[in-house]
């Protein structure tokens, strides 16, 4: 029978059994993908409502062009949204997968900084649908508006809402990279304070690679950044000094 959960880390597995294990993590992924846009696409007009919304008011809903470009539009989209919907599972099939790669003191580590990826994920999406998108499009769509009849192609803009959507629930890791740095011996809450201004120079570049590239976006792309980047090192280092103390205590009960 194929296994959906996952291995201990005491089991040994047979190249054969690796590869079993992968292919129905897989199927289980690619399911879960398919079911989502399935749905999304089932209620594809509430999905393109809510995908409408933050457009400023005064422009018209988005237009298509052709004959077939409604449908095939209405399709990718449904895609789009069923694959953020989906990734929550998706990452959980990826983090059973690799799980019995840590040893058991490992997991005890990774299993939280796991359970924190889709959370934070779910998190960048909805300050992205909510405090960026707004202000993105009210900016880019206003720009020199006077020289341009602006009119916006759903093909286009659907693609932009979503890539956005996507890339800060990807930024929205940064606690998740930190804290994994800070456990795994690379580096250390001290050192990340002293390189700040490092950290900050290359989250502006990585929100400068976001589909956004007006200025405003940008600085609201930045901050909710360099917010989690800070709590990440705090969080660090409260970690290392209860760790440290539980060490302390157990070697004085232990003298």
């Amino acid at each position: 029978m194929a296994r959906v959960r996952p291995i201990d880390h005491e089991e040994r597995l047979t190249l054969v059994d690796h590869l079993d294990e992968l292919r129905t993590r897989v199927v289980i992924a690619i399911s879960a993908v398919f079911v989502t846009s399935a749905l999304c696409y089932w209620q594809n007009d509430k999905v393109l409502e809510i995908v409408n919304k933050p457009l400023p008011k005064g422009i018209p809903e988005p237009i298509t062009f052709g004959v077939t470009e409604p449908f095939t539009t209405t399709l990718t989209n449904s895609a789009y949204f069923g694959i953020l919907i989906a990734l929550p599972v998706v990452l959980y099939q990826l983090y059973a997968f690799v799980l019995p790669a840590f040893s058991p003191h490992e997991r005890k580590v990774a299993t939280p900084l796991a359970l924190m990826v889709p959370v934070l994920f779910i998190i960048g999406v909805v300050f992205c649908y909510f405090v960026v998108l707004p202000p993105a499009t009210d900016f880019l769509l206003s720009f020199n508006s006077d020289e341009f009849r602006v009119e916006v192609r759903a093909r286009d803009y659907y693609s932009f809402v979503t890539l956005t959507m996507l890339a800060m629930g990807l930024g929205f890791q940064v606690p998740i990279a930190v804290l994994a740095l800070v456990r795994m011996g690379i580096t250390t809450p001290e050192k990340l304070r002293k390189n700040r201004r490092y950290a900050i120079l290359v989250i502006a570049v990585l929100a400068a690679l976001l589909p956004t590239i007006d200025p405003v976006t940008l600085i609201l792309e930045m901050i909710p950044l360099i917010i989690l980047y800070e709590l990440s090192i705090v969080l660090a280092a409260a970690i290392g000094r209860r760790e440290a103390t539980t060490t302390d205590v157990a070697s004085a009960e232990g003298g």
